[in-house]
C-alpha cells in the first residue's frame, strides 16, 4: 500500500469527485427547503457528476494532487442561490452554507461505520484498518476475496478527502462556505463589522494562497483534521 500507482490515483479521484458532488448538493438540496428552488431548476440537485464539475478544478487539479502524492486540490462549480426567495435570510444563509462540509462529516463517518462493519464481521482485521494510514501491510491480502487493498485505500481516502473538504470550506476566508456563516453571523452583531468583512470577499483567493504558502492555512487545518481523525477512530 505504499507510493502512488494508478489503482490509488483511479479510486482516490473516484472518491473525491463522488465527496464534491454530495458537496454540491447539499447546498442545492438545502436552499430548497428555505424556498430558493435555484438549484433545481440549475439541475444541480442530482449526484450526476456532469452537473458539478469544474474542468480544472474537479479533474485537473486533484489529478496533478494525486498523481505528485501531495496535497489534493480542487473545486466544484458553485450551486447558485437566491437569498431574495429565503424564509429566513441569516438561518438560511448558515445552514445552506454549512450545508456542503457537513454532507462530508457524514461521509466520513459513513466510511469509518463500513469499516467498523468489516471489523465486527470479520472481514477485515481491526489492525489491519488502523495500520492503513501508517502503510502498513495487510495480514491476509486476501480477506473480502483479495479486494482488501483496494478497499482499504478507498475508505482511507474517502475520510481523508472529506474531513478535508469539510475542514477547509468551514475556514472563514472568503469564498469558502465558512465565510458565509461568519457573515450571516457578524450581520446579527455589527452591520457595519459585516460590511468590513464582506470587503474581504474580493481578496479571498489571494489570502488563501498566501495562507498556504506561509504554512498558517496547515498550521489551522491540520490540528482540526487530527482532532476528527481521532474522534472518527475512537468508533472502531
Amino acid at each position: 500500500m505504499q507510493g502512488i500507482h494508478l489503482g490509488n490515483v483511479v479510486l482516490g479521484f473516484v472518491a473525491f469527485l463522488f465527496s464534491l458532488c454530495v458537496h454540491e448538493f447539499a447546498h442545492a438540496w438545502t436552499t430548497e427547503r428555505f424556498g430558493d428552488d435555484t438549484g433545481r431548476y440549475q439541475g444541480r440537485i442530482t449526484l450526476d457528476p456532469r452537473a458539478h464539475i469544474d474542468p480544472i478544478g474537479s479533474i485537473l487539479f486533484p489529478l496533478l494532487g494525486l498523481v505528485g502524492g501531495g496535497f489534493i486540490f480542487g473545486w466544484a462549480k458553485p450551486v447558485e442561490v437566491n437569498p431574495s426567495r429565503w424564509k429566513n435570510k441569516v438561518v438560511a444563509n448558515i445552514v445552506v452554507s454549512a450545508a456542503g462540509p457537513i454532507s462530508n462529516l457524514l461521509l466520513a463517518l459513513g466510511a469509518v461505520l463500513l469499516l467498523k462493519l468489516l471489523v465486527v464481521t470479520g472481514g477485515i482485521g481491526r489492525g489491519d484498518v488502523l495500520g492503513m494510514f501508517s502503510g502498513r501491510e495487510l495480514a491476509d491480502p486476501q480477506a473480502l476475496l483479495g479486494l482488501a487493498e483496494p478497499v482499504l485505500i478507498f475508505l482511507r481516502m474517502m475520510i481523508v478527502i472529506n474531513l478535508l473538504l469539510a475542514v477547509f470550506n468551514m475556514l472563514p476566508i472568503p469564498p469558502l462556505d465558512g465565510s458565509h456563516i461568519l457573515s450571516s453571523l457578524l450581520s446579527v452583531v455589527s452591520v457595519p463589522l459585516m460590511e468590513a468583512y464582506e470587503s474581504l470577499r474580493p481578496y479571498g483567493f489571494f489570502i488563501i494562497i498566501l495562507a498556504s504558502l506561509t504554512g498558517l492555512l496547515s498550521l489551522i487545518y491540520l490540528p482540526l483534521m487530527r482532532f476528527f481523525l481521532v474522534l472518527l477512530f475512537s468508533l472502531l
